[in-house]
């Protein structure tokens, strides 16, 4: 006997109407075979509303009964037992109802799409689901002690064990639990396999059958699929520089960090090689060999000058700016080391400015060599009023003011915008360029602009003294001098430009030797020479002919 609260399920599957047996001859000609009950999805059915029904959790305070209607495969007989469904008769009639012990809670359809579409037709107009709207909510262990539940699609749990069907020598054959899959599990628990506990066909005692056509990626590669083959069809392809795989199968490489590099087999990120100009290697060497050299040979010129000072060809020549301008091209050569070994702050920070200033005074030192020339000559001449201008306070106001702007110029710089060591991870493949950021790159031009300024204009004031009496010749030589520190400067912005790393060092280094090595050459080499191989040459009385 059902509570007030009791609901009915009706199941297309037996019919208050006549059985097939109770049909007349024409009737039963007119259908077609019957299939044999499915007492499976019958049984199934019974189990389902008893356990509901045993269950205090599942719709407590609700009993369910069931009604089963067979409608023997026929469109028509579905149709008529939806009928009986609602109005509780053997002969359906629509909106009448006889029932009322029970209400009816939700209608099973059957199996074929045919049968559920006669039934949606009239379901349709009475408003009935299926049972899904008192069980979405469900949520309850079964006798086996799984979890049941309907996720948000109102689906169940989808659950699989994993069984290894293995013939017995007698005969008999066994199921042995090899694994499980659950959709629900934690990612790396939804499909377990315990691959020992399978046993193979003696045929596949050596190498297990595979499942897909195409073996495991290695680490070190991925896997790429195409469009035209099956999913468990793919080639595998080595990982990109700069990416890796650690694992088997995978679908994309994985990126390494900026300060790593894919190692050969592109299955693990190792630190990038740290490169800059190093004292070791034979580039460092030989740019470091060379500035010493001329630094020394440079001191020698400069002793031998002291050593000759109160000679005429000397002393001709003022000796204090000589004095000036070998110490200063002493500190050029010495501040191409500043350049090479691992770049920190501090020398970032020194490298630039030094070597600018130091190459300024040398540049102001041969501009006020060649104006003390002019000036010299000009005022032999009767009734010059240049004569005022003879001494040293011109040429060392020329060098003072020369090199006080291009230490104003470097003082700015170094105020708003320094330089930097920088780790530059992106210029060469799997390698670290450590290098000096200039900070400024306008302020850099600025200064290397001023030092061409000063090369310009000392090259201008020299050619138009070229052609003075030979005891002022000095001109001559200032004039080749600044033609080949131009030279050096010019063609060094193109190649510096085009340039990266160790090697834009090397190429400024190189320029900053050329063009010493070439105002040493050119203006104290032929000086030199007389002093110790023409001594003969070296009298005022030489140096006064014209």
């Amino acid at each position: 006997m059902q509570s007030p609260g009791d609901l009915e399920v009706e199941s297309m599957s037996s019919s208050p109407y006549k059985t097939y047996t109770e049909l007349s001859e024409a009737e039963q000609a007119a259908l077609t075979p019957l299939p044999k009950p499915n007492f499976f999805n019958f049984l199934a059915l019974v189990s389902a509303v008893e356990e509901i029904n045993n269950s205090s959790e599942l719709l407590p305070n609700i009993t369910l009964g069931v009604h089963i209607y067979d409608p023997k495969n026929q469109p028509f007989l579905t149709f008529m037992s939806a009928l009986g469904i609602f109005s509780g008769m053997a002969t359906g009639i629509p909106n009448y109802r006889c029932k009322s012990s029970a209400i009816l809670a939700a209608v099973i359809e059957g199996l074929p799409s045919e049968l559920s579409i006669q039934l949606s037709k009239v379901f349709r107009i009475y408003h009935y689901p299926q049972l899904h709207r008192y069980l979405k909510k469900v949520h309850f262990k079964n006798v086996v002690g799984e979890e049941m539940f309907f996720d948000e699609n109102g689906n169940l749990p989808t659950g699989y064990d994993i069984k290894n069907l293995v013939f017995l020598p007698n005969g008999t054959r066994n199921y042995n639990m090899i694994g499980h899959y659950n959709s629900h599990a934690p990612p790396g628990q939804d499909f377990i396999v315990h691959a020992k506990e399978i046993v193979w066909e003696s045929s596949f005692a050596q190498t297990p059958p595979q499942s897909k056509c195409s073996t495991s990626c290695p680490p070190g590669s991925r896997k790429l699929t195409s469009r035209e083959k099956p999913v468990c069809c793919y080639d595998c392809i080595p990982c990109p520089d700069g990416e890796i795989s650690n694992q088997t199968d995978l679908d994309n490489c994985i990126k390494c960090p900026d300060d790593k590099w894919s190692n050969e087999n592109r299955d693990a990120c190792i630190p990038k090689v740290m490169d800059f100009l190093s004292f070791e290697e034979s580039l460092g060497i030989a740019l470091t060999s060379i500035p010493v050299s001329f630094t020394f040979i440079t001191a020698v010129i400069l002793g031998i000058f002291i050593r000759y000072r109160d000679t005429p060809i000397v002393r001709a020549n003022n000796h204090d700016l000589s004095y000036l301008l070998l110490i200063s091209l002493m500190l050029c050569f010495l501040c191409s080391l500043v350049f090479i070994g691992h770049p920190g702050d501090v020398t970032c920070f020194l490298r630039q400015s030094a070597f600018v200033i130091a190459l300024s005074i040398a540049l102001s030192s041969i501009l006020a060599k060649t104006v003390t020339v002019v000036i010299a000559f000009q005022a032999t001449k009767p009734g010059s009023k240049l004569r005022k201008w003879m001494g040293s306070r011109v040429s060392n106001s020329i060098v003072i003011f020369c090199s006080l702007v291009q230490t104003l110029i470097c003082a700015v710089w170094l105020g708003i915008a320094p330089p930097f060591s920088y780790r530059n991870m992106h210029s060469e493949t799997g390698t670290i360029i450590v290098e000096c950021n200039e900070g400024s790159i306008v302020a850099f031009y600025c200064v290397l602009g001023f030092l061409g300024f000063l090369a310009g204009i000392s090259f201008i004031v020299a050619f138009l003294a070229r052609n003075l009496p030979d005891s002022f010749n000095e001109a001559k030589y200032i004039t080749f001098s600044m033609l080949v520190f131009c030279s050096v400067w010019i063609s060094f912005i193109p190649t510096y430009l085009s340039t990266k790393g160790k090697y834009m060092l090397a190429v400024e280094i190189f320029a900053i030797q050329a063009s010493s090595a070439g105002l040493l050459g050119c203006i104290f080499i032929p000086k030199c020479y007389i002093i110790l191989l023409k001594p003969e040459r070296n009298t005022r009385k030489h140096l006064t002919k014209l």
